[in-house]
């Protein structure tokens, strides 16, 4: 059965901010179901008129972009709680594409009714303007990271952020999160080849500050790894969830 707003778990946890009892009833109205993917299910394609919208309730995610020439260019990672399809919401399709990297399961929002969403509903509106913002912001700052930090310093900025991430929804334990991702994937968002990365990560293996395998990625020295990333290890400011 799908899982009812007001019971939402990712209600609970203080990365999120509060709702109002109107704003869970509208959300509740609003979604019209859930839908559960294996790994590697592509959700969203680049360039698809997709009726549906999703919020990510459980497993991880990645955004990536084809080229022309059949590479792929990975944008960013997708978390729970993260609102998935608003390009195809705005701007009628998907500018790139969402693939599920482990089990997903996912609230579903009819398309259709997108417009009645923002005219009956401007406060929760506003929290999707936000999370535009704050996409635009990442994005910044991956470039930021691409261009200026050198391959040990994006790497070491890249895994803070996702452990400060899973951290706040509660998916770390005893300094290790799940992380299923491929290391091709994360040298495909940092810009950088294979052969670097694995030596990158090796490096920080070596220095005894974070190791990733068999899918976990385990963190022995978050702040040393936070200064070597050159990343403020302040909490994550709330957010609103969709």
């Amino acid at each position: 059965m799908a899982t009812k707003c007001t019971n939402c778990p990712l209600r609970r946890r203080s990365l999120f901010t509060e709702m109002s009892k109107d704003d869970v009833a509208f959300m509740e109205k609003f979604k019209v179901g859930e839908l559960v993917v294996e790994a590697n299910t592509p959700i969203l394609m680049e360039g698809s008129n997709s009726p549906q919208l999703y919020t990510a309730l459980h497993g991880l995610g990645l955004r990536h972009k084809t080229l022309s020439n059949g590479d792929r260019q990975v944008l960013n990672f997708v978390f729970p709680g993260d609102f998935i399809g608003l390009q195809a919401g705005i701007l009628g399709e998907m500018g790139h594409s969402v693939e599920a990297s482990t089990g997903m399961t996912l609230c579903v929002f009819d398309r259709s009714e997108f417009w009645n969403f923002f005219k009956h509903n401007p406060e929760r509106a506003f929290d999707l303007t936000w999370l535009a913002a704050v996409e635009e912001h990442l994005l910044g700052d991956a470039l930021a990271t691409v261009g200026q930090r050198s391959a040990l310093e994006a790497t070491a900025w890249a895994i803070t952020r996702v452990y400060q991430r899973a951290d706040a929804l509660g998916l770390v334990r005893n300094q290790t999160t799940r992380f299923p991702f491929k290391q091709k994937d994360l040298a495909d968002a940092l810009g950088l080849s294979l052969v670097h990365m694995n030596k990158t990560l090796k490096k920080l293996r070596d220095l005894q500050l974070a190791s990733w395998s068999n899918g976990e990625l385990h963190i022995s020295d978050l702040n040393k790894l936070a200064e070597i990333g050159v990343i403020d290890l302040a909490k994550p400011s709330q957010r609103p969830l969709f």
